[in-house]
């Protein structure tokens, strides 16, 4: 999760809201993201999307059956949608989203069973440091 953390910040420094995401495979860090819209001019540039891309690239393959993902911010409906499809075996978060989050918080769609593929979620990990990240992100734009 601290890697995760680590590109929070990257996303933090660059002025977009504080998000990073990393996908694990066998110990091994596959995929690392990090908020990138107003940079990209794209709504899908979120931390989990992009990391779950990478992961894919570097699998060569789109089903990411035995990866882990990390994110600093419980998933938005279409990221949670995003690791649904990439058939994710777990994400673990850090901060919920009691707004858009999709992961337990607003809506559990990772685990709903009406869809063949059920990801387990685990959320509250680093949730100190993650809150903290956005709140001072917000923070800071409110005094700008």
């Amino acid at each position: 999760m601290q890697h995760a953390i680590g590109q929070a910040e990257k996303a933090y420094e660059a002025g977009e809201i504080p998000v990073g995401a990393i996908v694990v495979f066998e110990d091994r860090i596959i995929g690392r993201g990090y908020n990138q819209r107003e940079r990209l001019n794209d709504p899908t540039a979120h931390a989990e999307i992009i990391a779950i891309t990478a992961a894919a690239n570097t699998l060569d393959d789109w089903r990411l059956n035995n990866c882990f993902l990390f994110v600093t911010k419980e998933p938005c409906p279409m990221c949670a949608g995003a690791i649904v499809n990439a058939r994710l075996k777990m994400v673990i978060f850090g901060c919920y989203d009691e707004e858009a989050g999709c992961c337990g918080s607003l809506y559990q769609l990772c685990s709903d069973p009406r869809f063949k593929t059920k990801v387990s979620v685990r959320g509250g990990v680093l949730e100190k440091q993650s809150l903290s990240l956005i709140q001072g992100f917000f923070k800071l734009q409110r005094n700008t």
